[in-house]
């Protein structure tokens, strides 16, 4: 699977990991991705979504079933 957000595209940041001896190698930031219910469109749907997003309000989360019953 891809590390990218499905809200905002994010991926991940290529650099290098630099040692204290300065030895030069590749290394890559992965985006902090969550798994996450959301409502999308008339249903809910499992996106895997930044943190980042998440924070902001660009996904509204789907509420459980269970709390949608009426107490009896």
């Amino acid at each position: 699977m891809a590390a990218v957000c499905e809200m905002c595209g994010k991926g991940p940041q290529f650099g290098n990991r630099i040692s204290h001896a300065h030895n030069v190698t590749k290394r890559r930031w992965n985006v902090n991705l969550q798994s996450v219910k959301a409502k999308v469109g008339g249903g809910n749907k499992k996106l895997r979504i930044c943190t980042a997003c998440l924070k902001s309000g660009k996904v509204v989360k789907a509420t459980p079933a269970r709390l949608m019953r009426p107490h009896v």
